[in-house]
Parts: structure tokens; sequence; C-alpha cells
């Protein structure tokens, strides 16, 4: 499939590819293909793709993205998980020499990304000093929030990740303290990066059709506030922990969390030295209130 043909994904192409193949959508791998060309054309322009991008892609799906991208980057990493969608995207996309694709998970667990992705991804950067890495994906829903939260753990994350997933999980990337939807991925992702919603989408720009609207979100790496996080797998952890029990009081839930490691009247100094009242709850916290609290704490147990 060269660059061009990738137009013909619509709906009824999508159908008749499936029928002469024989392969069914599998909803327990969270497939829903984007059927809208303005809105796959949309999330590629949005994601400013340039000859020294190495992409990757969680979901070939049928490969009409990746033939998309392919001929803008350096190289495209691919990720499929169902075999019978990974034979029909090899047919199509055997003409483009830098599409690299991987049959494979794209998750080894819920909190680390499969190593063989990892390391595919990084023989791509090292191929030259000025290679940027990028997502850009049509993210299978069920694995979006894994995905997009062990990218940024890497040593390396991704410069920005512009990728489609559910409404409901895009409000959680954006959302602001004390909201129902600001919880730990809105802290771990805004005190990396800047977030914006591009686009929201109905259900019938989808095959099969999902239940609920979705988002093309562009997610993009922030330096200057990635520093500011002295150990980042320690407030990785921390911040997940503060939200363990979204009702309890930050006291309560510091207890919790540091149970053999911190006594009651250390964890009261501790709020006291922060300005904090142990009957808020972590939800009513800002990004920058939460570095902070991560930070005292790192440094009480580590001492």
């Amino acid at each position: 499939m060269d660059a061009g043909s990738s137009r013909n994904q619509t709906l009824s192409f999508i159908l008749r590819r499936f029928e002469e193949a024989g392969v069914r959508p599998r909803t327990r791998w969270g497939q829903n293909f984007l059927t809208d060309l303005n809105l796959v054309r949309l999330l590629v322009r949005s994601a400013e793709l340039g000859p020294d991008d190495v992409v990757l892609e969680v979901g070939t799906g049928t490969g009409s993205l990746t033939a998309m991208m392919a001929p803008l980057v350096a190289a495209v990493v691919t990720v499929e998980i169902d075999p019978h969608l990974f034979q029909l995207a090899a047919e199509d996309l055997e003409a483009f020499p830098n599409v690299r694709m991987l049959r494979l998970d794209a998750l080894k667990n819920k909190n680390r990304l499969n190593p063989e992705l990892v390391e595919a991804v990084q023989r791509e950067l090292a191929q030259s000093p000025g290679r940027r890495f990028k997502l850009a994906a049509n993210l299978p829903f069920n694995v979006a929030t894994p995905i997009l939260s062990n990218l940024l753990a890497l040593d390396r994350p991704p410069d920005s990740m512009t990728v489609t997933l559910q409404k409901e999980l895009a409000d959680r990337l954006i959302a602001r303290p004390g909201t129902k939807d600001y919880g730990a991925l809105s802290i771990w992702v805004q005190s990396q990066c800047r977030v914006e919603v591009v686009r929201l989408m109905p259900p019938s720009v989808f095959w099969p059709r999902p239940k609920v609207h979705s988002a093309i979100v562009q997610i993009v790496l922030d330096e200057a506030l990635r520093r500011r996080i002295s150990d980042r797998p320690f407030f990785h952890e921390f911040v997940r922990a503060m939200f363990c029990h979204r009702r309890k009081f930050l006291r309560s839930e510091l207890l919790a969390a540091l149970k053999g490691r911190l006594d009651k009247p250390a964890v009261d100094r501790l709020l006291a030295a922060q300005g904090l009242d142990g009957r808020v709850r972590a939800e009513q916290l800002d990004v920058e209130t939460m570095l902070a609290l991560a930070e005292a704490v790192r440094a009480e147990v580590h001492r």
C-alpha cells in the first residue's frame, strides 16, 4: 500500500478487507477502527512528523495510519497483538522499508512496557543522533492508560504523544484539582507535559462503534517541568498511592502508604511543614503542591 492508497481506508474498505481476510474485530483487545479519513489526517498533521522522527504506533490495525506516516518519518515501529490483523497489515505495508512491525503485546504488565518494543525503538533512535521519538496512534481503548503512563516513565520518553482515546480518559488528562476526573494520571502527565484536546469525536467515526465519545489528544513533553522531579519512579509510585482510596483524607492516605516507614508524629510534622491540613484529600492538591509533598516525603523516608 502506498501513501495514497491509504485514502481508501473508509468503512466500506475496512469491511471488504476484513471479509476477504476472514478477520473480525476483537473487543477484548479494544479494537475500534477510525473510519473518517479526515480525522486520520488530522491526527497525522497534529503529530507534526518530520524526517528525523522515529514514531511508535501501538495498534497497527489495517495499517492505514502507518502508511500515512511512513513517507514522512525516519522510521515507524508499529505493534499489533492480533495475529490476523498483523498478517493483513503486513501484506499492505511491505512497500515501506522504514516500517518495523512487531507482533506482540505492547505491555509486559500494567506497570511496564514490553522490552522488545522499547529495544526496537531504541535501535531506530540510535541510527542517528538527531532522531526524535514520538508516539502517534489510534490507541486500543483497553491499553491507552498504561501505554501513556509507562512511556512517560522511560528515561527517554516520547517528545510528543498524539493519540485517539476515550473522551473520559482525555478528561482525566486535562482535569484540574477538585474535579471528579482529577487523579493520579492527571498529576503524572501534567507534571511533565503540556496537554491539549485537538478534537472530540462521536462514536459514529469508528467501526465497530464504541459506546462512548473519543478525542484526539496531543501530549507534549516539557523538559523544564520534567527536571523538577528528582526521583521519577518514587514520584510515580507516590502519586498512585495517594489515590488508592480516593475519599480518604490526606493524613490517612499518607499513613497507609508509609506504614512501617513513618509514624503518625512524623507524618503530622511533615504535613505541618508543608502547610497542609491533613483533612484535605489528594484530589484537592494541585501538581505543584503534590510535587513538593512527594519530595518532602522522599527526603524523610531516605534519611
